[in-house]
């Protein structure tokens, strides 16, 4: 299993923030302006008005009525731009017609956006199963990594105190672990690496923790160890329970997980529950996503 090589420094120059105005987006604007005062980032306030539909007859402008969801979107855009939260911090406002699922890749290119932060309702259940939620549709798709906050993240005092990293050893964790650990170095993190094992008879728990112990430690590069002494943690839950029991019981202020990239279109990428949605719908601090 390979170890990170080497572990660079992130850079994020340009944060995307899609919102569509809700208490939602609200709740996720000051963990983006944290991250963006901690990297000295611009902000790229993005919305998304939704595409006409299908008009039987071509015209040459649009309707009042579209113009006026246009110019209402911007209008919301320039009060978000001027919320005092934001008065020493750099934005930009990205207006665009489309789905979300095509504006966000779109302007993740055109603007070299670095890292999304959205914000989610966590809704869950089998509607979402079917139709997928906005957020997961986002950090499936996005080309960079996605931090979403669910309804039970808090901003107040939020900082990069300790990192939780779950990860799976037998798929491709480096992605996930090496952003984890830029993070952690620049902000000089606790760093928690954590594996779930489940459905071990307790006989056997204590050889197939030691085992999974030398595996997680085998990821960490030797340099690593000069600035950070990583914790090892073996859970034997289902992976959802266990990383949101080591969340709540280590009071992490960020999970860093891989998440496998969309797969075609329509049940196939939502089946079964995706482990990323179920942890943000109901993690107690925001979940980054690293695509792998």
């Amino acid at each position: 299993m390979p170890t990170v090589a080497q572990v660079t420094r992130v850079s994020l120059k340009n944060i995307l923030f899609p919102t569509d105005f809700s208490e939602a987006s609200r709740a996720a604007l000051p963990f983006a302006h944290t991250l963006a005062q901690v990297y000295g980032a611009s902000l790229l306030l993005t919305h998304a008005v939704p595409p006409e539909p299908l008009r039987q007859v071509v015209t040459d402008q649009l309707p009042a009525s579209a113009d006026r969801e246009w110019q209402d979107a911007r209008d919301k855009l320039a009060t978000l731009q001027s919320n005092p939260l934001l008065a020493d911090t750099p934005c930009q406002q990205v207006l665009h017609r489309g789905d979300l699922a095509d504006v966000i890749p779109a302007v993740i290119h055109d603007h070299a956006a670095d890292l999304v932060v959205l914000g989610t309702h966590g809704r869950r259940g089998v509607s979402k199963m079917l139709l997928g939620s906005d957020a997961e549709k986002i950090y499936r798709l996005a080309t960079c990594p996605v931090l979403t906050v669910g309804p039970k993240a808090r901003a107040e005092n939020w900082a990069l105190r300790r990192i939780l990293c779950p990860i799976d050893v037998a798929g491709h964790p480096e992605p996930a672990l090496h952003y984890a650990l830029s993070l952690a170095e620049e902000n000089q993190s606790e760093f928690i690496v954590m594996q779930a094992v489940p459905m071990v008879p307790w006989q056997h728990r204590d050889s197939v923790e030691r085992a999974n112990r030398v595996h997680l430690e085998s990821l960490i590069p030797e340099h690593a160890k000069d600035w950070c002494s990583p914790q090892f943690v073996v859970r034997w839950e289902h992976p959802v329970e266990a990383i949101l029991q080591a969340a709540a019981e280590r009071q992490a202020d960020l999970i860093v997980m891989g998440v496998r990239k969309a797969r075609a279109a329509g049940l196939s990428s939502h089946l079964p529950w995706p482990i990323a949605s179920e942890v943000v719908s109901w993690a107690p601090c925001p979940v980054l996503t690293v695509r792998v």
